[in-house]
């Protein structure tokens, strides 16, 4: 994955957790649609493997 997405995405679950879904979705989705097949396929299991970075919860939170 590209650097310039993943900071993307770090910076989408950091707004996601001070509740500014909005501008998370504004930094995200273009870097999401600009991604070929194979970063796409990065970018699922990042984003699976982070959760918690989005919600702000451990495992043992979530229901």
């Amino acid at each position: 994955m590209r650097p310039s997405t993943l900071r993307a995405l770090k910076r989408a679950a950091e707004l996601t957790r001070q509740n500014r879904l909005t501008e998370a979705v504004l930094i995200a989705e273009p870097v999401i649609l600009a991604a070929d097949s194979h970063e796409g396929d990065e970018i699922l299991r990042w984003l699976a493997d982070h959760v918690t970075d989005f919600t702000g919860k451990t495992d043992k939170e979530m229901p």
